[in-house]
């Protein structure tokens, strides 16, 4: 039996009525099978727990299968739904797209493989809609999270989320849970900010947005992993990782408006930015580890046929240590000459025993779970281990080098 409809409490004068107040937009690529599903239970819940008028928008994303079929019927079945189609593939590319041109007051979006809880809905867009904060996300990574989903995609979620902490200094917790919601103002402001138009979309706004000083709400989800996820694991995390070099240098040189973004008509206050040359270091650090990555891959692909999964993987390790170390010592912290080199080798081989233990301990685990796994699903296991072995690299390399290059210029003993 359909529960009773609350009823509404009073609307914002300055929101027209005939409007939306909630847009949802569900993002989609070939996705004849799930859609009509998601939509009609989508369509559901908001009618029987939204109080306010909403409307739901399935932006397709050039399929080629019978999606646009199908969300054109559900359009036309379904009041307070309609769809529309783009001609190139993008995740960001449709949520720019569908959200630049909603008269909703607030814009949300959610996977179409609904893999969160729909319960959490109005949970994220109420802090928005009574203007407490400016964007909401969920989070699968906070206390309270309910999370089902196997061993690889937790530890590329985490080590993917601790790269962001540990190279921008994000405060938000889950940059990639495809639960999200902002103000329609905020992201009139935000979105030609936002460059990418593929995966990386989220990350970039929610960047932008915190060192900007808008408030970001996060709520707990259950989520449950979808096993027929077509997220291809390895071109996603490197361009991602080229997204956040790219992002990085804008916020280091000062090139994206962000005192702007603060301004009148947010609920926050002065833009927080981040403390001079703060991010200088971790930019240069990601540059070098992004190219470090790309070897260690390369050559782990060539050894691996002649000396197994493991050895391979020590091998290719070793010599990336070295040429990483150099790079590092030079381009990151501006160390030149032979003064302190040996001491700096050991510290980069002790940040190689780190690294080798999570590389080799997450192969070791992935090869537990899945056994005969193969070099394909190996592969985005390395690329998630690297991300967080970086993150370690990182910490002991400033500890080792800096101390030691500090010590010689404060007695005298030049630098180069």
């Amino acid at each position: 039996m359909r529960t009773a409809r609350r009823p509404a409490p009073p609307l914002d004068p300055r929101l027209p009525r005939p409007e939306p107040v909630l847009e949802v937009v569900v993002p989609v690529h070939n996705e004849e099978h799930d859609l009509e599903p998601c939509v009609r239970r989508l369509h559901a819940h908001l009618a029987e727990t939204f109080p306010y008028p909403f409307r739901i928008t399935v932006a397709d994303n050039a399929s080629t299968d019978r999606t646009p079929w199908i969300a054109a019927r559900l359009a036309g079945e379904l009041p307070g739904t309609q769809w529309v189609r783009l001609e190139e593939k993008g995740r960001g590319r449709a949520l720019h797209t569908a959200w630049s041109r909603s008269p909703a007051a607030v814009l949300a979006y959610l996977d179409v493989d609904l893999s969160t809880d729909l319960a959490a809905l109005l949970p994220l867009v109420a802090p928005l809609i009574s203007g407490h904060s400016d964007l909401a996300i969920g989070t699968r990574l906070a206390r309270g999270s309910r999370v089902v989903r196997g061993p690889k995609r937790e530890i590329i979620s985490r080590c993917y989320n601790g790269l962001l902490r540990g190279t921008l200094s994000v405060g938000f917790t889950d940059a990639q849970c495809g639960f999200k919601a902002v103000r329609a103002e905020v992201a009139e402001r935000l979105l030609p900010l936002v460059q990418d138009r593929e995966w990386f979309f989220d990350t970039e706004l929610l960047v932008i947005a915190e060192r900007a000083g808008l408030r970001i709400h996060e709520v707990p989800v259950d989520w449950v992993d979808d096993p027929d996820s077509r997220v291809d694991l390895l071109p996603t995390a490197l361009a991602d990782l080229r997204g956040m070099a790219r992002l990085g240098r804008a916020l280091a040189r000062g090139q994206l408006p962000l005192a702007a973004l603060g301004g009148a008509g947010t609920t926050a206050g002065s833009p927080v930015l981040p403390p001079p040359g703060r991010l200088a270091q971790p930019l240069r650090f990601a540059a070098v580890g992004a190219a470090a990555t790309l070897l260690h891959l390369a050559l782990y692909v060539l050894l691996r046929p002649v000396a197994g999964a493991q050895t391979g993987n020590t091998l290719a390790l070793l010599l990336c240590t070295v040429l990483n170390t150099a790079a590092n010592r030079r381009f990151t912290f501006g160390v030149r000459g032979r003064a302190g080199l040996p001491a700096h080798h050991l510290g980069g081989l002790t940040a190689l025993l780190a690294g080798l233990a999570v590389t080799g301990g997450a192969l070791a685990a992935l090869h537990h779970a899945v056994p005969g796994a193969g070099p394909g699903t190996e592969l985005p296991v390395l690329v998630a281990a690297d991300l967080a072995a970086a993150v370690l690299r990182f910490r002991l390399l400033r500890a080792w080098i800096l101390p030691t290059h500090r010590s010689r210029r404060t007695t005298g003993t030049p630098a180069s």
